[in-house]
């Protein structure tokens, strides 16, 4: 199965072969890698240099390292959560910034709701309008409401792109939903008259889904983010301003 490791890149090496092996279906999900003594006699390699292989294949999520008795090195089921994972890390270590998060969303965003109005059914729309008609009560409310209606707003942007059945849409938006709200608490007062844009917005937005309507859905969505990502960078703006001037 294995080759021994090029000597220029041993540690490389060995966990390209790895992984390319488990990518390419010759180690399947459950199956356990052979024994630590016969992998260093495949790869030619030390027990230091293999072990430390192994670590970044776990980190990596494609392996689970099994202690004791009938343990091993245990080939994991691929998902999309190491992608989630990777991009909340970035956005709360504040490597993306306000408007890098804003232009992606932008076109993203657009592209989902487009697609969820080409595969959306009826009990698609079903919830869809159940969430809106929760918003709308948060929005009566007023700003008391506002991290509830935040919420609800989440759920209506990722239930589109559940909608779209693409993992990858869901998995980064996701990813992007779960982490934002560290730009809104800095720099989104949302306001009474925030909420009702916010609101509005929604309703032309499911109520294009809801019609069919690919190209509106889109363009609505797009401007449904622009317009708050515009509120956010203002604000990062005005803080920034405050900041330099003390």
């Amino acid at each position: 199965m294995f080759q021994a490791a090029k000597q220029t890149k041993v540690f490389q090496d060995v966990v390209e072969q790895i992984q390319e092996a488990i990518f390419d279906g010759r180690l399947k999900t459950g199956e356990t890698l052979p024994a630590e003594r016969e992998l260093k006699t495949m790869f030619n390699v030390s027990r230091g240099t293999l072990r430390e292989a192994l670590r970044v294949l776990e980190h990596k999520g494609l392996i689970e390292i099994r202690l004791g008795v009938g343990g091993g090195s245990v080939v994991k089921s691929i998902d999309t959560e190491q992608i989630r994972e990777s991009i909340g890390l970035l956005i709360r270590s504040q490597k993306i910034s306000v408007g890098h998060l804003a232009e992606f969303r932008e076109d993203v965003e657009g592209i989902v709701a487009a697609h969820a109005a080409e595969r959306r059914t009826a009990d698609d729309i079903k919830i869809l309008r159940q969430l809106l008609a929760q918003a709308h009560e948060c929005v009566d409310q007023g700003s008391s409401q506002r991290k509830a209606f935040i919420n609800l707003d989440k759920q209506i942007h990722m239930n589109m792109a559940v909608i779209t059945g693409n993992p990858i849409y869901i998995s980064v938006l996701q990813s992007i939903h779960d982490n934002i709200h560290r730009y809104y608490d800095r720099f989104l007062a949302m306001e009474n008259h925030e909420l009702r844009e916010n609101y509005q917005d929604l309703c032309g937005i499911i109520q294009a889904v809801d019609n069919g309507q690919a190209d509106l859905a889109r363009k609505l969505a797009r401007n449904h983010v622009l317009r708050f990502s515009r509120y956010v960078e203002l604000k990062a703006e005005e803080k920034e301003v405050v900041k330099i001037g003390r």
